[in-house]
């Protein structure tokens, strides 16, 4: 299905439906890997566009304390930022006391392992995917695994998941296999972890539409990185027709769409929003379904209704008038 509105109404309405619209997967810099944007950049673009919050990922290390320097010396943002930590070779992999730390200092999500999953340094030999970061430069990464060689989960990672448990912070599958992920979940689950987002089942961890399934009756939610749907991104691995039937699979209350972008070599997070908006009009999904996908669903599984309240709020108040 193709929008019929006139580009000057389009965009107008996709102007509309992101405000209020949260990133909770992008990657500015400063990072080992080229960044098109730093952490201030994107956050003073997204404001401008009236995005309720963005969450930074990096794969080496948290930016936990990027994001409260940002916050507290830059109060006229209204977008706000936050981070979490993906437990690669860079944090000592499954190290509880970094996990720790970042939920102590606001941080929202954990990735399991992502360029250093064993799964990734398999998947990455036979792939065109090529990543400059810490799998090719200071040193090479070394696996770091969640399960132990019978298919069970490790004591370590176990205690991962109990700190996950007990802060209320979101785990995310990363880039582990889609097998190890349910072995993974089904184990957060028993240890009371309450939030759970599958990452982009769409590339790398070659999940299929009955795992997406699966995992949405799990309690999951379903991520996915609009970089790698939209024409002119060089991520671009999957078309507009695989988007609908990932979305159709979960369910539009249980999809979360995320920008994965902020590389150099690619538009910015802010067009792929946009561009992500557009693609999903083209496809026949309607404001109230797209609003859920960008910015509510996101803002329930992160905790970030307050951001979203504040910006949508602010924007729809009536304007004040002084008598004199």
């Amino acid at each position: 299905m193709t929008s019929t509105a006139t580009p000057l109404v389009d965009e107008a309405r996709i102007a509309r439906l992101l405000v209020g619209a949260i990133d909770p997967h992008v990657h500015s810099g400063p990072s080992i890997a080229p960044r098109g944007l730093d952490h201030l950049a994107l956050v003073r673009q997204m404001s401008e566009a009236g995005f309720a919050a963005v969450i930074t990922k990096d794969h080496d290390y948290a930016g936990v304390a990027t994001a409260a320097l940002i916050t507290a010396n830059f109060p006229e943002l209204r977008t706000r930022i936050y981070s979490g930590i993906a437990l690669n070779n860079v944090v000592g992999g499954l190290n509880p006391w970094a996990v720790e730390h970042t939920a102590a200092m606001g941080g929202k999500v954990v990735f399991m392992p992502t360029l250093a999953a064993e799964h990734h340094l398999r998947w990455e030999k036979t792939s065109s995917w090529v990543h400059p970061a810490s799998t090719q430069k200071v040193r090479p990464a070394v696996g770091v695994p969640v399960l132990d060689p019978d298919g069970t989960v490790r004591d370590d990672t176990k205690a991962i998941l109990d700190i996950v448990a007990k802060t209320g912070m979101v785990l995310a599958s990363g880039h582990l296999h889609i097998r190890e992920t349910w072995v993974v979940f089904e184990e957060a689950k028993r240890r009371g972890v309450s939030r759970l987002v599958l990452t982009h089942p769409e590339d790398i961890v070659e999940a299929t539409l009955d795992d997406v399934r699966g995992l949405v009756r799990l309690g999951a939610h379903v991520e996915h990185s609009l970089c790698m749907f939209l024409e002119g991104s060089k991520f671009k691995t999957r078309s507009a027709e695989d988007l609908r039937a990932l979305i159709d699979a979960a369910g539009v209350d249980r999809t979360i769409l995320c920008s994965d972008l902020g590389q150099t070599g690619v538009f910015s997070p802010l067009e792929g929003f946009r561009r992500g908006v557009r693609l999903c009009l083209d496809l026949g999904y309607d404001d109230a379904a797209i609003r859920a996908m960008v910015s509510t669903n996101a803002a329930r599984v992160f905790g970030l209704e307050a951001d979203v309240a504040a910006v949508t709020g602010a924007l729809s108040a009536p304007a004040q008038t002084v008598s004199g």
